[in-house]
């Protein structure tokens, strides 16, 4: 359930910024059709609530030499706190895993690894991921084509006041 009601034009804030982080106040009210105050005023609440979290620049990996994208699955020989928290740690801690969940099913965490190479894989394969303790198993599956991605959630199911 979201933390507040949205309406109609909190939907349209939300898909433009989605679209584009960087738009200015003024072009975002031009866009939803709202004067700047109230536009300011609503990505301010949006903020302050938590739906909207923070404006980034997304990157092209392959333009900065990142070409290299895997998908690894670690599975851990207990789910005890310990053993959970070590494997955030080293997580949150390297900037080569771009994204890491604690899952169900046959491994216990899934991350994605971006490096330029191979080599660089493997140096974070052996000096982080294999000095785990209480990992049994690390399972790498190396992604040959991106098919999709976007940043961009799907909001339409959202229950908006008008509708």
């Amino acid at each position: 359930m979201p933390v507040m009601d949205l309406d109609e034009v909190d939907a349209a804030i939300l898909r433009e910024l989605q679209n584009d982080g960087g738009l200015t106040n003024s072009e975002l009210a031009e866009r939803i059709g709202l004067s700047p105050s109230p536009c300011l005023r609503r990505v301010k609440l949006l903020t302050d609530v938590g739906i909207l979290k923070k404006r980034v620049a997304l990157v092209d990996a392959a333009s900065i030499d990142l070409t290299v994208s895997v998908f690894v699955h670690v599975t851990l020989e207990k789910q005890i706190e310990e053993n959970l928290s070590v494997v955030f740690s080293v997580a949150e801690g390297r900037a080569e895993v771009v994204e890491c969940y604690l899952m169900t099913g046959e491994s216990d965490y899934l991350l994605r690894v971006v490096v330029p190479d191979l080599a660089a894989f493997e140096r974070f394969l052996m000096d982080h991921l294999t000095r785990i303790p209480g990992v049994s198993n690390i399972q790498s599956s190396f992604a040959l084509h991106q098919v999709k991605y976007s940043t961009a959630l799907p909001i339409d199911h959202l229950p908006v006041r008008g509708r």
